[in-house]
C-alpha cells in the first residue's frame, strides 16, 4: 500500500473526519469540535502546506497542551486532549505517524478544585488573615483556625478534633490525639496561634473564658475582670448572678466588678463559696486596673471580658499606661 507523503491541512483533516465516520461513526457536530483543535496543532507544529506528518514528534505535543493549558479550563483542556488523541490514533492506523504519539500528551489537571493553588505566600496569607472581622466571634475563631492551619499543618479533620485540655499552654505544645498515621502526636504550638485561640476562646462565652483562664494559669493566681453582659435584657439579673456562680466554682483567686449588674454577680460569687475580699466592684476602668496593678503578682494571669459597651479593654490600656 502507498502512504501519501505530503498533504495539505485540508485534505489531511478530510481523511481524518472520513476515518473517524467509517471507523466509529462519530457525529458530525463531534467531528466539528475534534477538528477545532485538530487544525490548530497541525498548523502550529508542521507549518504551512505541503507538510509530512511523520515530522511530528513528542516535543511538538507537549508544547502545543502547554500553550493551550492557559488559554482553556482544566475541564475544557480535557476535551483537546481527547481530540488530539483521537488524531494521534488515526495517524497511526494509517500509517502516517509511526510513533504513538498519543502517549506524548500530558496528563491536565482536572479534578475538582485544581486551579486553586497549592500554597500561599506569606503576602497572601496576611492578606487572609486581615480579611476576618474581628470584632465577631466568628472572625475570631475563622481566622485562629487558618492560623492553626497554615502555621501547624494541621489537617481539616486534625483541627476539628481539637479540644481545650489538647492545649498545654504553660509549655506551649498541642497534642494532637489522632492523625492520618494513626497516631498521636505532640506539636510546639506558634505564639501567634495561640494567641489567635486565646482571644477566640476569650470573645465566646464567659464560661469558655472562665474554663481558658483556669487552664492557663497553672500555678499562677487567676484574676477575672468581668463587666456587664449588656446583650441579655430581661434576663440580665437572673444570668448575672448565675455568672457570678460559676466563676466561684471556677475558683478563680481574685474577681474584679464593673458595672450596674456588679452586685448581682457579687452575690452568686459569694454564694457560690467565694469570700468578700476576694470580689470587689470597681468604680471605672482606672480604679480597676489600679487595684490590680496594686495586688497582683509577676505569673499571675488575668481575664478581661464583657459586654462590647462595657469597652472593658480600657482596663488594659490603663494598665500598659503604669508600666504592666
Amino acid at each position: 500500500m502507498s502512504v501519501q507523503i505530503s498533504w495539505t491541512l485540508d485534505s489531511l483533516v478530510e481523511a481524518y473526519k472520513h476515518h473517524q465516520r467509517r471507523t466509529r461513526g462519530l457525529r458530525e457536530q463531534t467531528l466539528q469540535d475534534y477538528q477545532r483543535f485538530v487544525r490548530p496543532f497541525v498548523r502550529v507544529a508542521l507549518g504551512g502546506d505541503p507538510f509530512d506528518p511523520a515530522s511530528l514528534s513528542p516535543s511538538d505535543v507537549v508544547a502545543f497542551i502547554a500553550s493551550m493549558s492557559g488559554r482553556f479550563s482544566p475541564r475544557s483542556m480535557k476535551h483537546v486532549r481527547t481530540a488530539l488523541r483521537s488524531f494521534f490514533r488515526f495517524l497511526r492506523v494509517e500509517g502516517l505517524c509511526d510513533e504513538r504519539m498519543e502517549a506524548a500528551i500530558p496528563t491536565v489537571a482536572h479534578w475538582r478544585l485544581s486551579a486553586l493553588p497549592r500554597c500561599l505566600s506569606d503576602l497572601q496569607l496576611e492578606q487572609v488573615l486581615t480579611s476576618f472581622d474581628t470584632s465577631t466571634p466568628c472572625g475570631h475563631r475563622d481566622r485562629a483556625m487558618v492560623l492553626c492551619l497554615a502555621s501547624l499543618g494541621l489537617r481539616p479533620g486534625e483541627l476539628a478534633e481539637l479540644r481545650l485540655e489538647d492545649f498545654e499552654w504553660r509549655r506551649g505544645t498541642i497534642e494532637l490525639r489522632t492523625r492520618k498515621s494513626r497516631r498521636g502526636a505532640i506539636l510546639p504550638l506558634p505564639h501567634k496561634a495561640g494567641e489567635a485561640i486565646v482571644a477566640y476562646l476569650a470573645d465566646r462565652s464567659p464560661q469558655a473564658a472562665l474554663a481558658t483562664l483556669v487552664e492557663m494559669a497553672g500555678s499562677g493566681s487567676r484574676i477575672a475582670i468581668l463587666g456587664d453582659m449588656l446583650e441579655l435584657g430581661k434576663a440580665s439579673g437572673t444570668s448575672h448572678r448565675k455568672l457570678g456562680n460559676r466563676v466561684a466554682r471556677y475558683r478563680i483567686d481574685r474577681l474584679y466588678l464593673l458595672g450596674k449588674e456588679a452586685r448581682r454577680v457579687r452575690q452568686g460569687a459569694l454564694l457560690g463559696g467565694m469570700e468578700g475580699e476576694q470580689v470587689t466592684i470597681g468604680k471605672d476602668h482606672r480604679h480597676i486596673a489600679r487595684m490590680v496593678r496594686r495586688e497582683a503578682r509577676r505569673g499571675d494571669w488575668l481575664l478581661c471580658k464583657g459586654s462590647r459597651g462595657m469597652k472593658m479593654e480600657k482596663v488594659l490600656e490603663a494598665l500598659k499606661e503604669t508600666g504592666d
